[in-house]
């Protein structure tokens, strides 16, 4: 019994010691190193981060991707250091957001892709085909906004005034010849519109959300001469950060390059050169 209970006692040493080195940095490097929250639009961005899991893991940094349905909270939560860094939005877009946002500290550290907007319908296959008084929803928000009305003025539907810039509106339309009826609403609620609508310009994101191909259903796309690259953005001072800066190595890496490619076929563009 003596020699049992002698056992049992070196085996419980053994199993606590054990314990305590894994605990100390037994584990993996991935363990050991630095974590760090990312927030962003579950496509195409989410997907993207989630190619670079792998990468960041041999560097000794565990990512955490928290996925957002709207465009305004993970700048609030990036701001209020609930998380890291943000991947889902534009430059325009950001400059704006800390336009009418003052609180907010932000600061773009690197562009990624470029994701075409475009124009989608239901009812015909050309924009030629649109008829007077075509119902098209568009995105509420100022720079998403003037975008698309852009992108309807690239399409020759309509005119705007020259001075407005990317912040159009619809009261910087000064000819539209089809008499379109513009609906806006939140960028992420405008796939829903399709049926009820005769047009809808859709960010590349939340189309590919509901299914849509842009290569191939949308009647006009953005080309590469679009000022809307997709960025990562951090809190203001954060930009030094190794991890942020480990980060945008593999963002920026022949190997998230070649994924972007494979993956959206064009519908996504990287708009960064390899390293």
């Amino acid at each position: 019994m003596k020699r049992n209970k002698a056992i049992l006692t070196i085996l419980s040493i053994l199993v606590a010691a054990t314990m305590m080195l894994t605990g100390c940095g037994g584990g993996s490097g991935a363990d050991n190193g630095k974590t760090i929250k990312i927030g962003a639009s579950a496509v195409p961005h989410a997907e993207i981060l989630e190619a670079a899991k792998p990468l960041l893991e041999k560097k000794g940094i565990h990512l955490e991707i928290v996925e957002f349905n709207d465009y305004v909270q993970p700048n609030l939560a990036l701001n209020s250091k609930e998380l890291d860094a943000n991947f889902f939005q534009h430059k325009p877009y950001l400059d704006n957001f800390m336009d009418e946002h003052k609180d907010v500290k932000l600061k773009s550290v690197g562009g990624i892709h470029i994701a075409p907007m475009g124009v989608y319908s239901k009812k015909v296959k050309d924009l030629n085909d649109l008829a007077d008084g075509t119902s098209v929803s568009l995105p509420n928000d100022p720079t998403n906004g003037g975008r698309a009305l852009l992108l309807l003025e690239k399409a020759g539907l309509i005119k705007l005034n020259p001075n407005a810039g990317l912040k159009a509106t619809v009261q910087d339309v000064t000819e539209n010849p089809k008499h379109l009826k513009f609906q806006e609403m939140e960028a992420a609620q405008i796939p829903r519109s399709l049926e009820d609508v005769d047009a809808a310009i859709i960010n590349t994101d939340y189309a590919l959300k509901v299914g849509l191909v842009p290569s191939k259903e949308a009647l006009i796309l953005e080309d590469s001469t679009s000022p809307y690259v997709n960025i990562v953005a951090v809190r203001e001072g954060d930009e030094s950060r190794p991890e942020i800066q480990t980060l945008m190595e593999v963002l920026h890496s022949d190997e998230l390059k070649q994924f972007i490619l494979d993956k959206y076929q064009g519908a996504i563009v990287p708009a960064f050169t390899e390293n």
